[in-house]
């Protein structure tokens, strides 16, 4: 197994939503790996968890990738939610990201939950992608 990739994947995927001008349009800057203390904009993106397995072979080392991207708003509906989460759906499958360490063999869309949370008023789409990297040779 190789974990090596995980932050230069996490960094390219954040450089590819960060630059993504349709995003852009629906949620301004408000793209985060850590949530800033304080008031938050009424919708925004963040970075979340990543689950990693191994996919070495004799090629080398690499990994399956599976992480989510949350969108969280207090928009009333969902509708709103599913747009920017569609947007970043459309950013990131099968994207052709660089990374900083080994390369990016694939990236799919693999699932995603909307609920509403707390006393309903926020509304949470969890996008979970698979992304299979390699180290570089």
């Amino acid at each position: 197994m190789s974990y090596a990739a995980a932050a230069a994947l996490q960094e390219a995927v954040f450089q590819r939503l960060a630059s993504d001008t349709d995003l852009a349009a629906l949620v301004g800057g408000a793209i985060y790996d850590t949530v800033p203390a304080g008031s938050l904009p009424e919708t925004y993106v963040t970075l979340g968890p990543e689950d990693v397995r191994a996919r070495s072979d004799g090629s080398g080392g690499g990994a399956w990738h599976r992480f989510a991207v949350s969108v969280i708003t207090s928009a009333a509906g969902f509708h709103a939610a599913k747009q920017v989460a569609a947007t970043i759906s459309e950013a990131l499958t099968d994207a052709d990201l660089p990374l900083g360490h080994g390369h990016l063999v694939a990236l799919h869309f693999y699932r995603a939950r909307a609920r509403r949370e707390g006393t309903g008023a926020q509304r949470r789409i969890d996008l979970t992608f698979r992304a299979r990297t390699q180290d570089t040779l």
